[in-house]
């Protein structure tokens, strides 16, 4: 399996039969400037997006379009882009989807969702994470969150051992409350921030995630630089 960060919010994740693009926002996204798009999207099954702000969902879309393959989101937006002829998977937290060998359960999360539409924002559905299953492993994409008891309950029930953690700050939790979640709630074997590097109002390295997860292996890969997992 290969972890590829892709700068703030998105992934590109090699698992079983599929390679997931996770909130893919590379035009405009400052992290991913000057790597290469091709090879960014290339061989792409399938989008996930958790929830539609600009930078999580605005190029969701073309990508679709240029690599004909679906987005899987909450059912709202989902509604939204299938209006204008994209493919869709529309679906709702405790609901798990199956693209080949990989199983995808979305979870909550705690934000807001808007989508800029004909020029004005309207509410999208909510906002949402994914425990992602496949290759003997599970991966929870938290997506834009504040810590949440429900976090207790997704460990028994999807026991992930590799967590995407939303953790820059101001609009997010942040690296210390990443941390305490991950304490508190989980049993993760690795653990890769998200959200972060891309602003300057946005933590700009993850030291205190790494100090505050002794004994996990934090990882801090460079924009296109995979993470393998075996």
């Amino acid at each position: 399996m290969k972890i590829t960060w892709l700068g703030h919010a998105s992934f590109r994740i090699e698992i079983a039969d599929q390679i997931l693009l996770i909130d893919p926002w590379l035009d405009g996204n400052p992290s991913f400037k000057g790597h290469d798009r091709a090879s960014a999207i290339g061989g792409a099954t399938a989008i996930l997006i958790t929830h539609a702000h600009g930078d999580h969902a605005s190029e969701a879309e073309a990508i679709s379009r240029e690599a004909n393959i679906p987005i899987a989101c909450i059912a709202e937006l989902s509604d939204i882009w299938g209006k204008s002829g994209v493919k869709t998977i529309g679906f709702n937290k405790g609901g798990t989807i199956h693209l080949g060998a990989v199983a995808i359960t979305m979870v909550n999360a705690i934000h807001s969702s808007t989508i800029d539409f004909l020029g004005t924002m309207i509410p999208a559905g909510s906002e949402a994470g994914y425990m992602i299953s496949g290759d003997g492993h599970t991966i929870y994409v938290s997506g834009d969150t504040d810590v949440t008891s429900d976090m207790g309950l997704w460990n028994e029930l999807h026991s992930p051992d590799i967590g995407i953690l939303n953790c820059g700050g101001h609009y997010t939790m942040d690296m210390k409350r990443a941390a305490f979640a991950a304490r508190k709630f989980f049993t993760f074997k690795t653990v890769i921030p998200s959200h972060y590097k891309t602003f300057p109002i946005l933590a700009q390295n993850a030291d205190d995630l790494k100090s505050g997860l002794p004994g996990i292996n934090v990882v801090t890969p460079d924009v296109m630089q995979p993470i393998i997992i075996a």
